[in-house]
Formats: structure tokens, sequence, C-alpha cells
């Protein structure tokens, strides 16, 4: 996923990526601890089609995609699970499958350059994407990162909405939102993106701690 700096005045961590989500998709992405087997050892409770029965029609496979989906987000929404996390972690590895492997290959490569500090090349990469697969909102969301590392906060929200416009439940490319117009000094819109994030994910700290600091500068604090 894409990387994001830290933000000075935003305690938020995300990256429009994964932020723009956890420590560091919005500046360095937090590497989250998985047991060994990764994130798909501790979710036994997603729903997975038989082997050998993985449908071959495009339709059904996004239609088994979006269920997953579904079923995760489900469990994420769940302020109580102690896994979220990791369930987190396996939403972003669904989202970055375009379901075509040269999309992916380009992905990769983007990501590759993200991670050098090459935004110029990452840009490449990602505008072939977004041109050639405009419905995976990953590559719209990358492209949102590499627009905020290059502080083309114009251009960066013009992806996220096409993101949300995708994937409305897309927690890091909103948190990457309240983090753009935290800085662009509206913090109402701000205190809204970041609501929104834990309306979906609630246990997303960088959204917690935004909508705890904004609160009470957008709605005034109680007498």
């Amino acid at each position: 996923m894409a990387i994001m700096r830290a933000v000075p005045r935003v305690p938020v961590v995300a990256s429009l990526a994964l932020a723009v989500a956890l420590a560091a998709p919005w500046p360095a992405q937090a590497q989250t601890e998985l047991p060994e087997g990764g994130a798909d050892a501790a979710l036994p409770e997603a729903p997975a089609l038989p082997e050998g029965l993985m449908p071959a029609l495009p339709e059904a496979r996004e239609a088994a995609r979006q269920a997953q989906l579904d079923a995760l987000f489900d469990q994420l929404a769940d302020e109580t699970n102690p896994n979220w996390e990791l369930v987190q972690a396996q939403i972003f590895r669904q989202w970055r499958q375009s379901g075509s492997a040269s999309m992916d290959l380009l992905m990769n490569r983007a990501l590759a350059a993200i991670e050098e500090d090459d935004y110029d090349t990452a840009l490449v990469f990602l505008n072939d994407l977004v041109r050639l697969a405009p419905d995976f909102a990953e590559a719209w969301n990358q492209r949102a990162t590499v627009h905020f590392l290059r502080r083309d906060y114009g251009r960066s929200v013009a992806d996220i909405e096409r993101v949300l416009s995708l994937e409305p439940r897309h927690f890091g490319a909103l948190s990457g939102l309240g983090i753009i117009m935290d800085r662009l000094g509206n913090e109402a819109a701000a205190l809204k993106a970041f609501r929104r994030v834990l309306e979906i994910n609630p246990q997303m700290p960088g959204a917690r701690e935004g909508v705890k600091r904004l609160a009470p500068e957008v709605e005034g604090r109680p007498i």
C-alpha cells in the first residue's frame, strides 16, 4: 500500500492506502505484527470457496471476493474484536488484488517506486493503472497517496473521491481525506471524515485521535 509520512499537526497515522492507516495509505505505514502464517492464519471466519470450485467467470469471482470483503468488514466493525488489526490487514490485501496479473505487476512496480521515494516513476505506473483498470479502486488510492506525498492536495482529493465512489468503505482513503482537510484548515470536513472512518473501522487509532482532538474545536467544549 502507499505510505504516508507522519503528519505533524495530525496525530493520525494513516496512509491513503493504509492510512493513510496505522502508525505511520498519510506517510510511513506501520508494520502490523502478524502471527506465523500471516493474517489468514488468525481469520478462519472469512468464507472461502471449496477447493476446486473457484468460479471461472470474472463476475462470479468478483461476487465471491465481495462476499469475503463483506464478512471481513462485519468483523472489523465489532469493537470488541481483539483481532481487528489482522482483519484490517486482510482487507488491505483484498483491495490490492486487481484480478489481473498484468495490473498487479504494474501495482507492484508502483509500490516499489514509492518505497524508494521515486514518485515520478510511481506516477507513470499508476497513471497507466487507472487508465487500463479504471474500476480498480486501490490504483486510485495509491495515486492519491503519491499526490499527497508530493503535496499536491487537490489531485489527491480528486483521486480519493474516485476511490470512495468505487469503494465507499475505504477507511484508508477516508483517513487520508481527513488528514488533508485538517492540513488545509477545514476542521469540520476533517472531523466528518474521521467519524466516517470510525463507523467502518472503530478501533483505528489515528481516526479516534483525530475525532478526540477536533470535536471540541468544531463543536465547542461543554460548559
